[in-house]
């Protein structure tokens, strides 16, 4: 949420604390930042029998820190306030990716996951312009979200306690491959994932300015793509969300991060704002489907959460960066050799992730066939 609400809170940090948009930027980065190392370093709490524990503590924090930014009128309180609330949120993020994990259907659950992210966004997004762009509403908004959450802690699945039951631990695995091979496997798509994160939201972070200037596109017309971009990502959640894994993992991914990638050289390379505009909506509909199947890809390779507890702490380090490379890239070397850079990353990374999916595939359907603890694996119907 925060992540998302960034251009509407730099505005109301601007006009309600009399900041500079530098440091405003400044505090939103250390805020997400906060929240992506404090989700790696729970990663293990969120996997574990402390997952609700430490759900319920992160929302809180986050609630109490988002909450003394929107009342308290000093900037630097309110700035320190924000970056606690991230702090908490860390925590949050965790227990959720973890959470995942513990259904039996890791595609719909992710694909359920997006859908209720996108809608959620794109309801706040409408209402604080509505209600005004003032720190009680940009911040305060998240702080009840926030609180309200914290009492729905109870609902998610418990870990599974494997720790003891090593004999089991193992017939869970596909014959042939070993305990630390899915260990590798999931530290590999946790770094792939951050790499993958830099090539889409620097794109994301210079798509206007490079709309403006290098597709010559009008301020209406950018303000459609983001609304249309909004709407694609919930289209293509619902979908995915009732497909659920009917089309497996391996392939799905592999073709939407192949078509990423001509759809992004696509939009660096055009100068038509028309061709431009449907490059961008379109790109960011694939996005938002191949992120989906990566949370799904994480969630399967391990049903107590360990990888996708994670996910999205390692996105959010590699999103951090992004916009300082994409301003970095195109300033030196121009819109169109950018295009090459970051569709090159994701041609880069298909196979490891193709190859993570694969292995993700097998592992999931290994561990159901040999009848796990109800406690291990819930159906989806638990949380629709």
């Amino acid at each position: 949420m925060t992540a998302n609400l960034v251009p509407l809170m730099i505005i109301a940090m601007v006009d309600d604390l009399g900041v500079s948009q530098t440091v405003a930027g400044a505090v939103l980065t250390g805020s997400l930042l906060a929240c992506a190392l404090v989700c790696l370093a729970t990663t293990r709490w969120a996997a574990g029998q402390f997952r609700r524990r430490l759900g319920r503590a992160g929302l809180v924090v986050m609630a109490a820190g988002f909450a003394a930014a929107a009342v308290v009128p000093s900037a630097p309180i309110a700035c320190i306030a924000t970056v606690v609330g991230g702090l908490g949120a860390g925590g949050a993020v965790a227990v959720g990716g973890a959470a995942m994990a513990a259904f039996t259907n890791p595609n719909r659950v992710s694909g359920l996951s997006g859908l209720v992210n996108r809608v959620a966004v794109t309801g706040v997004l409408a209402l604080i312009p509505i209600l005004g762009t003032r720190m009680t509403n940009a911040f305060g908004i998240v702080a009840v979200l926030a609180l309200a959450t914290a009492l729905t802690m109870t609902w998610l699945p418990t870990a599974p306690d494997l720790g003891a039951d090593t004999t089991r631990t193992r017939a869970e695995l596909p014959e042939g491959v070993t305990r630390r091979r899915v260990t590798v496997a999931g530290a590999s798509l946790l770094v792939l994932f951050a790499v993958w994160a830099i090539g889409e939201d620097s794109l994301w972070a210079v798509s206007g300015i490079m709309g403006f200037e290098h597709a010559g596109l009008t301020e209406q017309q950018m303000g459609l793509a983001l609304s249309a971009s909004t709407a694609g990502g919930i289209g293509i959640a619902l979908i995915l969300t009732a497909l659920g894994s009917r089309l497996g993992r391996t392939v799905p991914v592999a073709v939407l991060l192949a078509l990423g990638a001509a759809l992004k050289l696509g939009a660096c390379l055009t100068t038509e704002p028309t061709t431009y505009l449907v490059l961008i909506i379109t790109w960011n509909t694939v996005y938002a489907a191949a992120f989906i199947y990566v949370v799904a890809i994480a969630a399967a390779l391990d049903s107590s959460g360990r990888w996708s507890a994670p996910l999205l702490g390692t996105y959010l380090v590699g999103s951090a960066f992004a916009p300082l490379f994409g301003t970095l890239v195109t300033e030196a070397v121009g819109y169109p050799s950018f295009g090459v850079i970051v569709a090159g990353i994701s041609l880069v990374l298909l196979l490891p992730i193709t190859a993570i999916a694969s292995l993700s595939a097998r592992t999931e359907a290994t561990s159901l066939a040999v009848g796990q603890d109800p406690t291990v694996r819930y159906t989806t119907s638990v949380i629709v």
